[in-house]
């Protein structure tokens, strides 16, 4: 809402100017505070446009670099090649920003009062859109009220009144859909039909999957991520602490290609390696949608900014995977001591309301206690924090079951077990078999072919 809309009210609306500068110059002195900033206010939040377009700048080289380095003068490059500079004030007015910064450790104070700013305007519109409807009498006196009403909790919540919909009558010729449909069109499947047949990634839900050090779990995330990204033609984001771009994309060579995971590590492939290589060069090519992060001490609010990043190039996350939740970095706490056990636990709620916020699966991989080796595992064994099992609606926990010499022989040779611990959704306690080819850096069902 420009000043011109509030002219008839002939007041000031909203606005800390001098709170939107130190924001945005925190934000270019000290790149650290960016997450905490970006967890309090959202470009549109600004009052005035040229802070808008250089948020929306600095929000989107944050997301798009694994080491970005947030300047006036990178923010000033970017504007340039976009052509939005003038829109932002100039070079000098960047450099400006970083003059009125008090100090950069109150960058989400600063923040607070900028949303806080920005809901007092949001009440003002909804309040000027009411009386409008109400002057001219556009509808009914109880739909101007109950229109009113929403458009009140919305500024109060973030959350859009206009694309809410809540009540059983909204919701109920969707669900008739489904029904006819016959499964939810926004549930995802995974690449092993005996695990369709037990469960589906739905939107909201944490998936939490659970392995001892080697036991699969980022090969399965990894298989996972490549099945809905180039199969299934979904956006998805790999958040990887467990490994680096260059260790990704061999695994993901290795399992698409079929070739030796080793050779691929070793850079030493055969002629007859090179050519299935080149069978998938093209699909991995245009694998654009498909987006391995492997940024140093990511925590969640990165992940989100990277979502946010995603979506503002038109592909918003369709599902997540972080390997592994224990690798996280738990966010500023402000100097307070806490045990590992909480910091795991909010960790894992994090990631929970992270599914919740952006509507899709988020699968976390989880690390298991030492005390697990050498057994069928439980959902107790998850190391660091019980909080995972309150957190998680499907918990899938992996176990290779070798030989008491720990090799991989006997009856049950090159195979690994799913084990569906948790299922809020369906069926529980069921113990899925799978082929494990870590070879080619893959599981396959049984009887694949």
């Amino acid at each position: 809402m420009t000043d011109e809309q509030y002219d008839d009210l002939e007041r000031v609306p909203p606005q800390d100017l001098d709170a939107e500068q130190a924001v945005l110059g925190a934000m270019m002195l000290n790149n650290a505070v960016i997450d905490d900033v970006m967890a309090f206010v959202k470009p549109t939040d600004f009052y005035r446009p040229a802070h808008q377009t250089i948020c929306q700048t600095i929000c989107d080289l944050y997301g798009q670099s694994q080491k970005p380095k947030i300047d006036p003068i990178t923010i000033g490059d970017e504007l340039t090649k976009s052509g939005d500079i003038g829109r932002a004030g100039g070079p000098t007015y960047l450099h400006t920003l970083v003059q009125t910064v008090p100090a950069t450790a109150n960058a989400d104070y600063y923040a607070e009062i900028v949303h806080e700013k920005a809901q007092l305007r949001a009440v003002i519109e909804a309040a000027t859109r009411a009386a409008t409807r109400a002057y001219t009498q556009q509808s009914d006196a109880a739909d101007i009220v109950d229109t009113a009403m929403a458009e009140f909790q919305s500024a109060a919540t973030g959350i859009s009144a206009v694309e809410a919909k809540l009540s059983v009558s909204d919701r109920w010729l969707g669900f008739l859909e489904e029904l006819e449909a016959g499964k939810d069109p926004r549930a995802l499947d995974t690449p092993w039909k005996d695990v369709n047949e037990v469960i589906e990634l739905k939107p909201g839900q944490l998936v939490t999957v659970g392995a001892a050090t080697g036991g699969g779990k980022s090969l399965l995330g990894m298989n996972l991520a490549a099945h809905v990204a180039l199969t299934r033609d979904r956006p998805v984001l790999v958040a990887s602490m467990e490994m680096g771009g260059s260790e990704l994309m061999a695994r993901l060579t290795a399992a698409e290609a079929s070739v030796d995971l080793d050779r691929l590590v070793r850079r030493q492939l055969t002629d007859a390696d090179w050519a299935k290589v080149i069978k998938v060069s093209d699909r991995m090519q245009n694998a654009c949608n498909f987006i391995l992060d492997d940024s140093p001490s990511l925590t969640v609010g990165k992940i989100r900014a990277r979502m946010r990043w995603m979506a503002s190039r038109g592909n918003p996350a369709g599902m997540v995977v972080a390997d592994y939740l224990q690798l996280l970095t738990p966010e500023s706490n402000s100097g307070k001591e806490k045990s590992r056990a909480v910091e795991v636990a909010e960790l894992s709620r994090n990631l929970k309301l992270l599914a919740m916020e952006f509507g899709i699966p988020v699968i976390a991989l989880a690390q298991f206690n030492r005390n697990a080796v050498g057994r069928q595992p439980l959902v107790s064994d998850f190391k660091d924090s019980s909080a995972i099992e309150q957190d998680s609606n499907v918990i899938i926990l992996m176990h290779r079951p070798l030989a008491e010499d720990g090799t991989d022989t006997g009856d049950r040779a090159g195979e690994i077990d799913l084990i569906i611990a948790k299922n809020r959704n369906g069926a529980s306690g069921r113990i899925i078999p799978l082929v494990f080819q870590g070879h080619y850096a893959r599981l396959r069902s049984l009887g694949w072919g």
